[in-house]
C-alpha cells in the first residue's frame, strides 16, 4: 500500500496545484519513483489510498498496467454538488478502510509513504521482519544529529526491537539518530489493534498501542537513499540531488547535448549564443534566448520560455513559464502563478506587478521593448563577431 491521501500542507504553496506525491523530481512524479522501486522489488499488487486531488493520482497511474503491476485505489471522501471532497482518515485509518472492504492484506504487506524517492533494499528488510517473528517492522535510517527535530527517532534494543518513539525531539533530548522513514511491514494480525471507521494513524497511535500491547514490534537500520519531500525545502534539495546525478540508477530524461546539460525534444536554443553551466534539465519545446544565462542545478520546466538576456541560477521552472529578459533569479521555485523561496516564503506573482517579468508561456500580451532591444543588440553582435559573444 502507497499512502496518497494526505493534503501536504508542508509543501504549500506547491500543493494547492498538485498532490503531494505527484510533485515532479526532474520531471518524473515522485510518486512514480515509488511504484517502479516497488515493482524492481518484487512487488506487483498496489493498493493507493488517494483523498486530496485524487483524480490526479489515479488518472495518471490508471490500472497500473504500463508500470508492470496492478493498481487499485482506495477514495476516502465524498461527492458533493458534483465535486471531490477529500477526507483522509489517516494512514492506518486507511489501511484499514481497505481491509475490511476487500480482506486484500492476506499475507505480509508493505506500507510506503507516498513522498519520498527511495532505493531501499526490501528484500533484506522482509528477511529481517520474518527472521523476528515481527508484527510490524519499521524501515530505520539514520540521520544527521542536526535533523533529528525533523523526524520521529526511535530507540532499538540489542536485538532490533523497538523500546521508544520520541516524535521530533530537541538534538539534546534524542535517545538516538535512528528515524522513522514511513517504510513499514506488516503482517495481517496488525489489525486487530487497528479500529474501523475512525481516523487511526500508524506513528502515533498504532506503534504505542503496539508497544503498549507487547507485540513485537522492530526497527531495522539500512543504508539507503531517502530522498524526503517533506517540505519545500526538502523538494528544493532533492531535485538538486537528482539532476546532479546523486541518484543511483536514474537517467536523466532528454538528450545529453552537451556534458550536463540534458534537454527534451523540439528545443529552440543557440548554445553558441547561450551561457549554460551543468547540471541543467531542460524540458521539451523550451525556447532559450540569444544571451540569457543558466546556472545549474537547474530545471526548466516543458514549453517554457527564456527571453534573451535572462539570468536563472539554482532554480526550478515550471512547466510553460515565461521568465523576460531583464530578469535574474538565483535559488528560487517558479511554480503556478508563484514565486517561492526554498525556505517556503511565497509572493503571488499578479500581486506584486511583476507578471511582465514572469508569467505563463502561452499568454499573449504586447511585445515587451526590453526583450525586442537585447534580441536585436544579440543578433547585431553575432553578426558582426561570430556566434561566440555571450551577452
Amino acid at each position: 500500500m502507497i499512502l496518497g491521501a494526505g493534503k501536504g500542507t508542508r509543501v504549500r504553496p506547491v500543493t494547492y496545484t498538485v498532490p503531494k506525491p505527484m510533485i515532479s523530481l526532474a520531471g518524473k512524479p515522485v510518486l512514480e519513483f515509488i511504484v517502479e522501486h516497488l515493482v524492481a522489488q518484487g512487488f506487483s499488487q498496489i493498493v493507493i489510498n488517494t483523498s486530496y486531488m485524487a483524480d490526479t493520482i489515479e488518472g495518471y497511474f490508471r490500472d497500473g498496467s504500463r508500470f508492470g503491476a496492478d493498481i487499485a485505489y482506495s477514495f476516502e471522501g465524498k461527492l458533493v454538488d458534483g465535486e471531490l471532497q477529500g477526507e483522509a482518515i489517516g494512514s492506518a485509518g486507511g489501511m484499514k478502510k481497505i481491509q475490511d472492504f476487500s480482506g486484500f492484506f492476506d499475507d505480509t504487506f508493505a506500507v510506503l509513504c507516498g513522498d519520498a524517492v527511495i532505493d531501499v533494499d526490501l528484500r533484506a528488510a522482509l528477511e529481517f521482519h520474518h527472521s523476528r517473528g515481527a508484527v510490524a517492522t519499521i524501515i530505520l535510517k539514520e540521520v544527521e544529529p542536526d535533523e533529528v527535530s525533523s523526524y520521529g527517532i526511535v530507540q532499538l534494543g540489542d536485538d532490533g526491537r523497538i523500546l521508544r518513539f520520541q516524535e521530533k525531539p530537541a538534538p539534546e533530548e534524542a535517545v538516538s539518530r535512528v528515524a522513522n522513514t514511513g517504510i513499514y511491514l506488516f503482517e495481517p494480525e496488525v489489525f486487530s489493534f487497528i479500529p474501523s471507521g475512525v481516523e487511526y494513524d500508524i506513528g502515533s497511535q498504532l506503534f504505542p498501542a503496539l508497544v503498549a500491547a507487547g507485540a513485537p514490534l522492530y526497527g531495522i537500520a539500512l543504508p539507503f537513499t531517502w530522498l524526503d519531500i517533506g517540505n519545500v525545502r526538502s523538494w528544493w534539495d532533492a531535485t538538486r540531488s537528482v539532476v546532479s546525478g546523486e541518484l543511483a540508477g536514474f537517467k536523466l530524461p532528454g538528450r545529453e547535448l552537451r556534458p550536463g546539460v540534458f534537454c527534451g525534444l523540439n528545443c529552440s536554443i543557440d548554445f553558441d549564443a547561450v551561457e549554460i553551466a551543468p547540471p541543467v534539465l531542460i524540458g521539451g519545446s523550451v525556447s532559450v534566448g540569444a544571451g540569457a544565462r543558466i546556472i545549474g542545478p537547474a530545471v526548466i520546466g516543458p514549453g517554457s520560455v527564456i527571453e534573451p538576456g535572462a539570468d536563472i541560477s539554482g532554480c526550478i521552472i515550471d512547466s510553460y513559464t515565461r521568465v523576460g529578459g531583464v530578469a535574474t533569479l538565483e535559488d528560487k521555485i517558479i511554480f503556478g502563478n508563484r514565486c517561492i523561496s526554498p525556505d517556503g516564503v511565497s509572493i503571488r506573482i499578479a500581486d506584486h506587478d511583476i507578471g511582465w517579468i514572469l508569467g505563463d508561456a502561452r499568454e499573449q500580451g504586447p511585445p515587451n521593448p526590453v526583450n525586442e532591444t537585447l534580441q536585436e543588440l544579440a543578433n547585431e553582435l553575432r553578426d558582426k563577431n561570430g556566434s561566440q559573444v555571450l551577452l
